[in-house]
């Protein structure tokens, strides 16, 4: 080996691929969330944002009247950083938990030990109801009484209204905080920016809870989303809840990303779970790149029916009669709508028309017993076998029970 090779040999790393690990960028601190999100409103206008690192949270002081912190998360540092912010700690008058894992929560007793806060005993946490026990319970004992919700209320945060929204799934403890007038969400783990969150047995999570909660937020109008970690989300706010509520349906049928399944596929799948909504949802989706997919139509057509919003599901059906008039599962379902809605003398027709058209379409044997049955006609619904064998005795002995409570009503009233 030359001079010259030792040389180089010795400037060389004795692993070839070592490396000196990378500096961790700066944390960008405290930054205002008005001028993050551009969002011009008296809400935001004070109010800063933490992004959280390694175990800990996002965190968000909601600057008003006084400051609220929604979710102190798991560092001990950020109540002293608050005063280069130039607020005080005793500005602090109220906390709100999104849920009660530690990364969001445990930043609390920290707080709680400043001797002022100490003393004075005087600061709300407020928190659902179905909250870690372990944790009131910690409170209680340092003397503190946390203020538990249902969700649904009304909550008073540095002067503004927020409304509380249960919504379960990730835990069985998850709020979002929603303000009408910024069509802003604080979503916890619930929304999170570019993933979704998994649902935690251990803290009560599910995932038919979690679609629960998702419909919750798809309720409002959200424009903007303050996740529990990651970057707000700034006029995307519906298709970031969106996209969580496709992938816990994705989770629900357990399809995997890379699985890339059709929306009819995926609504096929959840019908035969029930989940009627998610149907829907997934319908319309397909709808929305072919509107005319007549089974698209269709299996909207039959969850909008199981789901007693028989008036749409008629609207539905109509469109594709007029393309298909001897479709006889359309003819069916129209039926059955109009069964729903109590209209037993208008759906005959509907299942004559279907089974001279398909004889073994069990559903129009079926519903038409049950018309049958409801207008009284008892022996001719009898003579239906489908409907003798599958639900003659039963569906009898509930419409019996059913007009012996209105005779027992009409002799109470003329008594």
């Amino acid at each position: 080996m030359t001079e010259e090779t030792k040389k180089e040999e010795n400037q060389k790393p004795l692993i070839e691929d070592e490396m000196y690990p990378e500096e961790e960028p700066a944390h960008p601190g405290w930054l205002s969330i008005a001028e993050i999100m551009k969002i011009d409103h008296p809400v935001f206008e004070k109010s800063k944002f933490l992004i959280g690192y390694h175990h800990s949270s996002n965190v968000y002081a909601l600057a008003g009247d006084y400051l609220t912190i929604v979710d102190p998360g798991n560092d001990y540092t950020i109540f002293n950083e608050l005063e280069k912010l130039g607020f005080s700690i005793l500005d602090i008058k109220k906390i709100v938990l999104t849920h009660g894992h530690r990364d969001h929560c445990m930043g609390v007793f920290e707080f709680l030990r400043y001797p002022p806060i100490w003393e004075k005993k005087e600061i709300e946490i407020i928190m659902h109801a179905a909250g870690p026990a372990e944790f009131k319970k910690t409170l209680q004992e340092y003397g503190f009484t946390p203020t538990e919700i249902e969700g649904g209320e009304t909550l008073d945060l540095s002067g503004f209204e927020w409304e509380a929204i249960h919504t379960p799934g990730h835990t069985i403890d998850s709020i979002c905080l929603y303000n009408q007038a910024t069509q802003t969400a604080i979503t916890g783990d619930t929304v999170l920016p570019n993933t979704m969150a998994d649902a935690d047995k251990a803290g009560g999570g599910r995932l038919d809870h979690y679609l629960y909660g998702l419909k919750q937020l798809l309720k409002k109008e959200i424009e903007n989303i303050l996740p529990g970690h990651d970057v707000p989300v700034a006029r995307s706010g519906r298709q970031a809840i969106e996209q969580t509520y496709e992938g816990v349906m994705m989770k629900v049928i357990d399809v995997k990303p890379e699985d890339k399944i059709t929306w009819m596929e995926g609504a096929s799948k959840l019908a035969e779970r029930g989940l009627l909504e998610e149907v829907v949802f997934c319908c319309d989706k397909e709808l929305a790149l072919r509107p005319g997919n007549v089974s698209a139509l269709q299996l909207k057509a039959f969850a909008l029916n199981d789901m007693g919003r028989c008036e749409e599901s008629i609207e539905i059906l109509d469109q594709i009669l007029e393309k298909q008039a001897d479709n006889a599962y359309a003819i069916t379902a129209k039926g059955h709508a109009l069964l729903g809605m109590q209209k037993f003398d208008e759906s005959l027709p509907f299942f004559d028309d279907a089974l001279a058209i398909n004889p073994d379409i069990k559903e129009a044997q079926v519903f038409k017993g049950m018309a049958l049955t409801f207008l009284g006609r008892h022996d001719e619904a009898m003579e239906i076998e489908a409907f003798r064998t599958e639900f003659a005795a039963r569906f009898k002995d509930e419409i019996d029970k059913r007009q012996q409570e209105k005779k027992q009503e009409g002799t109470d009233q003329s008594t």
